[in-house]
């Protein structure tokens, strides 16, 4: 895997990853930032997030459960001296389909969450992670 960041002036910078795409990122306003894009911090969360709703959504697809959406959300508290690693990390799972049980989302989440999930596993190194779901049903 690689990644090039490159500054593009002020507290902006740009990432390029191997795989072609570009992310724009900033520091905070204080240290210059002009809020128009997100902070490097807040792009290790959210990648957190895609890497564990990925997860979720691909064994309950291969479990053949009619999964419709899935969406985390995340609650993170940072250390106040640096380094300012996360802390706490808290995931609240929304997964939408038709007839799921409680019992066959809570065990995707579990997997994602001690097994597949490099990124949540990686960040539990600094920060106490808890998670909790619902289930929004559809019309079967």
């Amino acid at each position: 895997m690689e990644c090039t960041v490159t500054w593009s002036g002020n507290a902006c910078f740009t990432a390029t990853t191997g795989s072609g795409h570009q992310v724009a990122m900033e520091g905070a306003a204080e240290l210059g930032g002009k809020n128009q894009s997100p902070r490097p911090m807040e792009l290790i969360l959210a990648g957190a997030g895609g890497c564990t709703a990925y997860d979720v959504v691909l064994i309950l697809k291969r479990g053949r459960h009619a999964i419709e959406n899935c969406e985390v959300h995340m609650r993170a508290e940072r250390a106040e001296s640096d380094p300012k690693v996360f802390t706490r990390i808290h995931y609240h799972y929304i997964v939408s389909g038709k007839n799921l049980r409680q019992e066959v989302v809570e065990r995707a989440i579990n997997l994602s969450a001690e097994k597949y999930c490099s990124a949540s596993i990686m960040l539990g190194k600094t920060a106490t992670i808890s998670h909790d779901f619902e289930i929004v049903n559809t019309c079967a």
